[in-house]
C-alpha cells in the first residue's frame, strides 16, 4: 500500500451499497494481493447510500472511504475514480465476481498500447466458473444487442464491473459522465470511445454470486431508458470532454 503523498501506481475504486456483510473479506482479499506487489497502491470505497455498517466496515479495514449521498452506482464509480489518485484506477464491484488477481490481464493490454482495458465475460476465452441464472444471462445478451446498436461499438460484455483507465483518461472521461445507473459502464465507454481511445476487451475469469443487486425488470427497463438518455446528451453535445491544457472539446464527430 502507498505511503505519504507518494502517487500510487495503482487505485482501487470499490463502490459499495449495504455491503457489511462482504466487504471485509473482499478488502482483505485485495489487501494481500496488492501487498505482494512491488508497486504503491490505495484502496477506496465509495459508500453509495447505505443503510448499514458499510462505511464502518471499510474504516475498520483501513481504507479510504468516501460517501457517496446520491442513490446508483454510476454515482459511486464516480466519485470514486475523480478521487483517487493512482497511476492506474480501477474499479471493481464488492462481491469480486471478477477476481482482484485478474487487473494483471488488464494492464498487460494498457502495456500493449490500448488506452482503456476492461474485464469481459462475453468473449470465446472467458473462463465463466459460475455462470448467471438463464434469465439474466438472456437479458444481457438482448440487452448487448441494443447496447452495440445505439452506443458503444464491437464489444461482447460492456457491463462487467472491473474496468481499468490510466489517471489522465479517467480524469477526461469521469467529468462527462452524466448517468449515475446501471447504463453508467455504457456511457463512459460512448464517451472514451468517441474520444478515439483504443478499448481492449479482456476474457477473465468471472464467478456470478448470488447475492446479486441486480434487478431484471427495474434493471433493464432503466438501462433501455438509459441508453435514449446517452444518445439525447450526445446529440444534445454533453460530452464535453476537458482538454489537456483545461480547455473543452466537443467530442460530436
Amino acid at each position: 500500500m502507498s505511503e505519504g503523498r507518494r502517487q500510487p501506481f495503482l487505485s482501487v475504486v470499490i463502490p459499495a451499497y449495504n455491503e457489511e456483510e462482504r466487504l471485509a473479506p473482499t478488502l482483505k482479499r485485495i489487501e494481500k494481493y496488492l501487498a505482494a506487489q512491488s508497486y504503491d497502491s490505495e484502496i477506496l470505497v465509495v459508500d453509495n447510500a447505505s443503510s448499514d455498517r458499510t462505511s464502518e466496515v471499510a474504516r475498520e479495514s483501513g481504507v479510504k472511504v468516501f460517501a457517496e449521498p446520491r442513490r446508483g452506482k454510476g454515482a459511486a464509480v464516480r466519485t470514486g475514480m475523480l478521487a483517487a489518485r493512482g497511476r492506474y484506477i480501477l474499479f471493481s464491484d464488492a462481491d469480486l465476481s471478477t477476481p482482484i488477481e485478474e487487473v494483471e490481464k488488464l494492464m498487460a493490454q494498457l502495456r500493449a498500447g490500448f488506452d482503456v482495458a476492461i474485464a469481459s465475460r462475453g468473449l470465446p476465452e472467458s473462463n465463466l466458473v459460475k455462470r448467471q441464472p438463464w434469465y439474466r444471462e438472456f437479458v444481457g445478451r438482448a440487452g448487448n444487442v441494443l447496447v452495440r446498436m445505439m452506443a458503444v461499438r464491437g464489444i461482447a460484455d460492456t457491463q462487467c464491473g472491473f474496468k481499468l483507465f490510466p489517471r489522465e483518461i479517467a480524469r477526461r472521461v469521469f467529468p462527462a459522465q452524466r448517468l449515475t445507473g446501471a447504463a453508467f459502464d455504457v456511457e463512459v465507454l460512448f464517451i472514451a470511445q468517441h474520444a478515439g481511445w483504443k478499448i481492449a476487451e479482456v476474457p477473465v475469469t468471472w464467478i456470478d454470486s448470488p447475492d446479486t443487486r441486480f434487478s431484471r425488470v427495474r434493471d433493464s427497463l432503466d438501462a433501455l431508458k438509459d441508453l435514449l438518455r446517452i444518445r439525447l446528451n450526445w446529440i444534445r453535445g454533453r460530452y464535453r470532454l476537458e482538454a489537456e491544457d483545461g480547455g473543452a472539446q466537443d467530442r460530436r464527430t
